[in-house]
């Protein structure tokens, strides 16, 4: 029986979820008005979203046999339709305007940003049928994260539909549930790495080396190692390539909670930083680090893709470490989520082979390590885990489960979970994604803001420099000696030395000796002149030799890489301080109104607090604050996220354009 105040496609979204359940339509409405709240409104999304619980448990009961018959990627389309549309007064678009607007295209200016996948084979991913958006897909994810997840599914749905008008059509929403399936077959079929046995919850998620696939090389000072890298959800492996098989694999162990990071890196001939297409782990227990080269023709799409995916394992243990999982069961339901967003992530790139897409966007943790406010996000996230139910057939786990990724690792836990009830499915409750949306809308607001602001600064150009630079090196060198005894003093290397100091500055502010202080100083100053003079430096060195040419013991391209490098480091300060200067003027003329009003009610404050407050205890505070915080206590003490917060709002703020001319005006 037709419900006239439904959509079509709600209609048979209806009958099909009775047929599942082997129920009749009007028994499934009846429960779902037993327990509605008319206050609530919506009955007919509220109805969809109902329905579509109830049936995605019976589907993801065996999910494998759904996903490989094409059931499950239809019946979940169509319910993606018809939370979009589910009454009569949301009803599809005439046939004919449909066909005037069925591939609608939005073609950014720089056109090699467009994956071809889409442009060359638009047919394969567009069709005359209907179309979902975004909020669709997303609330898909709340239910299931297999095509997406809550936490990143607005950034996967952007970089999939970017060329498509931002609507993802069934064909495109087919063909990545079926890359997801290939990718699980793919992984399961990696061979473990040579003198290594996987934790009971440890799987392969990428692998790269081997005679199948692209090179990686490993480089250790002057020699170079090829092999096999393998990733886990707890470790990266390297096994160097032997005569006939590959070494034992070196283990760099992700999840251990200490100081370690990945970074992006360059190398080359004789270490030139020539070729940007490597990554770094530093560690103590790697003194010089571990340093793995990805050789490509001329991107570097492969070193992205795997600092990205390193980086997502290794801050996924950062973040259980953190927030301190109280159970086995989350911390497995966040490996598992974190599992399931690696393997879209190389289902999307099996999909856009030509112009794979941004790794993060994919991602969770990577992804929000990035994007201001994101530790908001994580923070939600982490709320969000001690509800978490691992034995619903739709969470994480039993998907990977299900889908024979994973054996089961806390089957008492899990059995007691089965015999519950099992009304909703993990992530649908309304109450628990509020505050979790309400984090991702506010930090997809604030990179807007940074994005803008970084296309402002990558719009400026870089200008060269003169040999006033080598000058001013060598003018500094009789200083070196000194900045290293200050710093070493501020880093209380020398504790002795560093109380003296802070006893000094003390007595000399609190008695108000600066003019005193200042006094003794000079006559240093005039006592080292008359040394001088009496040792008669000045006929010793009658003028200042800058050299242009290298140490005499250094090799012509150890002199090359040398000047590179140096030119590349002075240049990204001279960069950096133009960026400084007109981001500064970009605030004092109220360009970016918004952190100008924070600079003037920041300004305001200082100057009411040296009004009222003498001079002398302001800076004895402030030499004790800088002396505390740069000691063991103060590094225990540090607030990481003040220092984030405002990085991030330096970063938001646009500098004033630079035009550059060629004659003066």
């Amino acid at each position: 029986m037709e419900r006239k105040h439904l959509s079509s496609i709600a209609n048979h979204v209806l009958r099909t979820t009775a047929q599942e359940l082997g129920t009749s339509v009007e028994h499934l409405v009846e429960e779902f008005e037993a327990g509605w709240n008319p206050e609530v409104g919506d009955y007919s999304r509220k109805l969809m979203e109902f329905c579509s619980s109830k049936a995605l448990i019976s589907l993801c009961q065996n999910i494998e046999e759904r996903l490989n018959n094409g059931s499950y990627s239809r019946f979940t389309y169509d319910m993606m339709l018809a939370w979009e549309n589910p009454s009569d007064a949301l009803l599809e678009k005439p046939q004919a305007e449909n066909e005037d607007s069925k591939i609608s295209v939005n073609l950014p200016p720089d056109l090699d940003d467009i994956p071809l996948f889409y442009s060359d084979l638009m047919p394969l991913l567009v069709n005359d049928g209907p179309s979902v958006g975004e909020d669709a897909f997303v609330w898909l994810g709340s239910l299931v994260p297999l095509v997406s997840d809550i936490v990143n599914g607005r950034f996967t749905f952007e970089t999939l539909t970017a060329p498509t008008g931002n609507r993802l059509f069934f064909p495109a929403y087919d063909k990545f549930l079926k890359e997801i399936v290939n990718c699980m077959k793919h992984l399961q079929k990696q061979a473990t790495p040579k003198g290594v046995e996987l934790a009971d919850d440890e799987y392969i998620l990428h692998v790269e080396g081997t005679a199948t696939t692209q090179r990686v090389v490993r480089h250790i000072e002057g020699t170079s190692w090829p092999g096999r890298l393998t990733l886990t959800n707890h470790a990266l492996f390297f096994e160097a390539s032997g005569v006939l098989t590959y070494d034992d694999a070196l283990k760099i162990d992700l999840s251990r909670d200490i100081e370690h990071s990945v970074k992006p890196a360059a190398t080359g001939p004789w270490g030139a930083p020539l070729f940007d297409k490597a990554i770094i782990y530093e560690s103590p227990e790697f003194q010089e680090g571990v340093l793995l080269e990805f050789p490509e023709m001329t991107s570097s799409t492969r070193r992205d893709h795997w600092l990205a995916l390193t980086k997502e394992v290794l801050l996924m243990h950062k973040f259980l470490s953190k927030f301190k999982a109280e159970s086995p069961i989350q911390a497995w339901e966040m490996h598992a989520r974190t599992i399931l967003s690696i393997i879209r992530l190389h289902a999307a790139r099996e999909m856009l082979r030509i112009c794979p897409p941004d790794p993060t966007k994919f991602l969770i943790f990577a992804l929000y390590d990035e994007l201001p406010k994101g530790d908001y996000v994580l923070e939600q996230l982490a709320e969000s885990l001690n509800k978490v139910n691992i034995a619903q057939p739709c969470s994480a786990h039993s998907i990977l489960r299900k889908m024979n990724f994973s054996e089961p690792t806390i089957s008492e836990i899990e059995e007691k979970g089965v015999n519950e009830k099992r009304e909703t499915i993990a992530g649908s409750e309304n109450d628990d994604k509020t505050s979790l949306e309400t984090a991702i809308n506010q930090t997809r607001k604030e990179e807007r803001e940074v994005v803008n602001a970084k296309e402002a600064i990558e719009g400026l150009k870089d200008e060269g420099i003169s040999e006033n630079a080598l000058i001013l090196m060598e003018l500094l060198k009789p200083l070196k000696s000194g900045f290293v005894w200050f710093w070493k003093t501020l880093s209380w290397e020398r504790p002795g030395t560093t109380l003296v100091v802070i006893a000094i500055v003390t007595v000399i502010v609190y008695k108000e000796w600066v003019g005193k202080a200042i006094s003794a100083g000079l006559l240093v100053l005039v006592a080292k002149m008359i040394q001088a003079r009496q040792e008669k430096l000045k006929d010793k060195q009658k003028e200042i030799t800058v050299c242009t040419a290298f140490e005499p013991t250094a090799s012509t391209r150890e002199n090359i890489v040398s000047a590179q490098y140096m030119y590349m480091t002075i240049c990204q300060i001279i960069h950096q301080a133009n960026v400084t200067i007109l981001k500064l003027h970009s605030v004092l003329v109220s360009r970016a109104p918004k952190h100008a009003n924070v600079m003037m009610v920041g300004i305001t404050g200082l100057a009411i607090l040296f009004a009222v407050t003498p001079l002398k205890y302001l800076i004895i505070s402030a030499v004790f604050h800088w002396m505390i915080m740069r000691s063991k206590l103060g590094k225990y003490m540090k607030n990481n996220q003040n220092e984030r917060r405002v990085k991030e709002w330096w970063d938001s703020i646009p500098p004033t354009p630079v035009r550059i001319v060629d004659q003066c005006l």
